[in-house]
C-alpha cells in the first residue's frame, strides 16, 4: 500500500490531535468514517502510526535538556553503545553521526544535578566511550512532529513498507 493525499490528510489531523474521533476526521475530509477507520487501522497494524501522549516536559518538572555528542572507540563499539544509551530513560534522541563524533543523545533531566549524575554515573562509564561532549539547551523553543506537507510532493508516493 502506497499513502495517497487523503492518508497524509487523516495523519495531519491525527498528528495535531491524536484523540480525534473518527466522525470528526471524516466530516472535515468529507469521506466516511469506515474510510478513515480503515485507513487507520491500516496504520496501526504497519506500524506507521502510534498513538501517544506527550506531555510538555517543562510543565512536569524536566527542566534541563542537552545534546550529548559521544567518540566511540573501537568502533565496532558504536552499536552495543547505542543499545546501552537506549535503555536510559533520560534519553529522548539517539542517532548515529557523521563527523567528529559517533552519535548525539538528546536527553531530558529534571536539573543540572540530575543531567551531571547521568553523565558521571551511567554515560561516561560505559564501555567503548571515548569522549563526549555536553551541550545544555537553555530553551526549547519548539519540540513537534514533523509537517507532512514536507512529503506531499506532485507525484510523489511513499510506501508504507520503506519501498520506493
Amino acid at each position: 500500500m502506497q499513502l495517497d493525499d487523503l492518508d497524509y490528510q487523516i495523519l495531519e489531523q491525527l498528528i495535531h490531535d491524536g484523540r480525534k474521533s473518527f466522525t470528526d476526521i471524516a466530516d472535515e475530509l468529507s469521506v466516511s468514517v469506515g474510510t478513515v477507520r480503515n485507513r487507520y487501522n491500516t496504520f496501526i497494524e504497519n506500524g506507521l502510526l502510534n498513538i501517544i501522549g506527550r506531555v510538555h516536559p517543562e510543565k512536569i518538572g524536566f527542566n534541563t535538556y542537552a545534546q550529548i555528542l559521544i567518540k566511540v572507540r573501537p568502533v565496532e563499539k558504536i552499536s552495543a553503545v547505542a543499545d546501552n544509551i537506549s535503555q536510559l530513560p533520560e534519553v529522548s534522541f539517539l542517532a548515529m553521526t557523521t563527523g567528529a563524533y559517533d552519535l548525539e543523545v538528546n536527553v531530558m533531566c529534571r536539573n543540572n544535578e540530575h543531567l551531571v549524575e547521568l553523565m558521571t554515573n551511567h554515560i561516561t562509564k560505559m564501555d567503548g566511550i571515548f569522549e563526549s561532549s555536553t551541550n545544555i539547551y537553555f530553551k526549547v523553543y519548539k519540540y513537534a512532529q514533523p509537517d507532512l506537507y514536507l512529503l506531499r510532493r506532485e507525484g510523489s508516493a511513499i510506501d508504507i513498507n520503506n519501498e520506493k
